[in-house]
């Protein structure tokens, strides 16, 4: 099963990621005069390099602080068009959201369908939420920090996120009573959530993928048992364990 791997910071990805590029991206440079370049992907362009330019102007700046002007400036967007496409900041911060969350969710999603069980494709799709996440700091950063400041949008925005998330655990083991399987998923999906949050905003992004071990193991250890869990990680790594 093929997963994404770390790699050194200079070395090319091509991550969609809201984030991954700067805005000014000279590849994406719609060129003056008369174009048979068709306005629907005029649009679309736009869209994209203001995507970019507001992860990059919110995670400098804080959401509070981050100006029309300046996401516009950042993705070589002028304000007209800004408002051709979107109502103001919040919506463009809420159009971002959707866009990048889509994103990482089918990314996920795909890690998940190409395990062989239930237990390789939650620890496959958190693999590849933790590298993504490593590698656009500041899409991590707008996403899961600065995206507290944005208001009750925003924070409905995320509640129907972390309930998407359950998806991949609609395979998982019947929990031991008394859990309840819902609400032991919304604990597990939390706390995960909850420690990614802390890790970027300590500004130790780059630090998650490390952390897959930690969290594959409080991901599984309320379905499978401790003892399970760890032999199904070692299992999963190379290695062979007999549990007790």
């Amino acid at each position: 099963m093929a997963q994404l791997r770390p790699g050194p910071p200079e070395a090319p990805f091509p991550c969609p990621l809201p984030g991954a590029r700067e805005g000014r991206d000279p590849a994406r440079a719609i060129k003056r005069g008369p174009s048979r370049v068709p306005a629907e992907l005029v649009a679309a362009t736009q869209r994209d390099r203001l995507y970019d330019g507001l992860v990059h102007t919110v995670a400098e700046k804080g959401y509070a602080n981050a100006r029309v002007t300046d996401i516009c400036q950042a993705a070589g967007v002028t304000r007209p068009v800004f408002y051709a496409l979107f109502d103001g900041k919040e919506d463009a911060f809420l159009a971002t959201y959707r866009h990048g969350t889509h994103v990482l969710l089918r990314m996920m999603d795909a890690a998940y369908d190409a395990a062989r069980d239930w237990q390789q494709g939650a620890r496959a799709s958190l693999g590849v939420l933790l590298e993504l996440l490593a590698r656009v700091p500041a899409f991590a950063t707008m996403a899961l920090v600065e995206i507290d400041a944005v208001g009750p949008r925003a924070r409905e925005e995320r509640a129907r996120l972390l309930r998407h998330f359950h998806h991949f655990f609609a395979q998982a083991p019947t929990p031991p009573p008394p859990a309840e399987a819902d609400e032991l998923i919304s604990a597990v999906v939390g706390g995960i959530y909850s420690t990614l949050c802390g890790y970027v905003a300590d500004g130790r992004t780059a630090e998650l993928p490390g952390q897959l071990p930690h969290l594959s193991f409080f991901l599984l250890a309320p379905f499978l048992g401790p003892a399970a869990a760890s032999a199904a990680l070692l299992s999963d790594s190379g290695a062979t364990a007999k549990a007790p």
